[in-house]
């Protein structure tokens, strides 16, 4: 599809999934307002102004391919800005990450891309696929993108997700572990105007993208889960309008005015255990359905394998991210307590 067609669909993420080829060398051009337009490899889509900017941001989304709601959201947005619906006031470089996992409406295709950052998708003597060469490729994206900054810019990465069961705290965020750095609470009031009202504070490094663009470039990083996993089209749209609404203004917007960060407003959690699956009999004490930031007593069994006994350690002790199906070494459960910021 020649450039002229595609600003005038906007269909890149559709190009990049079912004829990638057109992207197999960087394309670059220029829309007629002045922005400057990147492609570097398919799924994979730069933005820049043509005036001066004071913010740096990348929405990723797609590292799980079934989580479709924040890839049309994400899809929708760029349309705007290749189309001229809408024009880019900050830099953007928007990432659709694990294309074939889309294609197969499955989490992902041979490894959980969510574990391959931070150099994870080079360890390992003798494995490789298609989720660790992509993770290797969406660092040097991020990489190249901050690195490519004129001036300094406030730094944010939104990594988009929906989670695979339902939540009592329907959209909630993960803070990675910033080594003793302090919490930036205006970005969680940026947060909250997505309707994002339930935060975690992550106390130790992971191999999450999110956790990645924070320790290596200093963003504000956040692994972002907007709901329910559902296929494509499938999705209650309306119930994402402050979370477009919110990414726009960032976009479009020289100095959005949000509105200060109110405790009293969110719930916030530090986690409290990872447990990790080490052995094939690893179990959950609990119903597949349960919801996410269920809580227990203290004292109450939540997992188990061969020779160990996971229990709550606190009254009100909750469980997130709950799932027995994981490879082994990798985290089956997450545990968080409230807290405060």
């Amino acid at each position: 599809m020649p450039t002229e067609q595609l600003i005038a669909s906007g269909q890149f993420l559709h190009l990049s999934r079912f004829d990638p080829q057109q992207f197999d060398t960087p394309v670059d051009f220029t829309l007629k307002n002045g922005t400057q337009v990147h492609i570097s490899s398919p799924g994979i889509i730069r933005f820049d102004p043509p005036s001066t900017t004071t913010r740096s941001l990348v929405f990723s989304c797609g590292v799980h391919g079934n989580e479709t709601a924040p890839i049309e959201i994400c899809d929708a947005i760029a349309a705007q800005l290749l189309t001229g619906k809408l024009q880019v006031k900050q830099r953007v470089l928007f990432l659709f990450a694990n294309l074939p996992a889309m294609d197969i409406a499955e989490r992902f295709v041979e490894e959980n891309m969510n574990r391959l950052f931070s150099g994870a998708h080079s360890q390992g003597q003798g494995i490789n696929n298609q989720e660790r060469e992509r993770a290797k490729e969406l660092e040097l994206a991020v990489a190249q993108f901050f690195n490519d900054e004129t001036t300094t810019h406030e730094r944010i990465h939104y990594d988009l997700h929906t989670a695979i069961r339902a939540s009592k705290n329907e959209k909630f965020a993960v803070y990675p572990f910033l080594h003793d750095k302090p919490r930036n609470k205006q970005q969680l009031a940026i947060l909250h105007a997505c309707g994002v009202s339930t935060i975690l504070l992550s106390e130790s490094p992971t191999t999450t993208f999110s956790y990645y663009s924070t320790n290596q470039f200093g963003a504000h990083g956040f692994t972002v889960e907007l709901g329910k996993v559902q296929p494509f089209g499938q999705n209650d749209m309306a119930k994402f309008q402050k979370v477009r609404d919110t990414m726009i203004r960032l976009i479009t917007e020289l100095d959005p005015d949000f509105s200060a960060f109110n405790p009293e407003e969110m719930d916030i959690y530090r986690v409290n255990q990872v447990i990790n699956k080490h052995f094939d009999d690893f179990k959950l004490h609990f119903a597949d359905d349960l919801p996410n930031f269920t809580d227990f007593a203290k004292g109450q069994v939540i997992a188990s394998e061969t020779d160990t006994t996971y229990k709550c350690e606190y009254d009100g002790e909750a469980i997130v991210f709950p799932n027995a199906n994981v490879a082994i070494g990798q985290r089956a459960l997450l545990t968080v307590v409230p807290t405060k910021i």
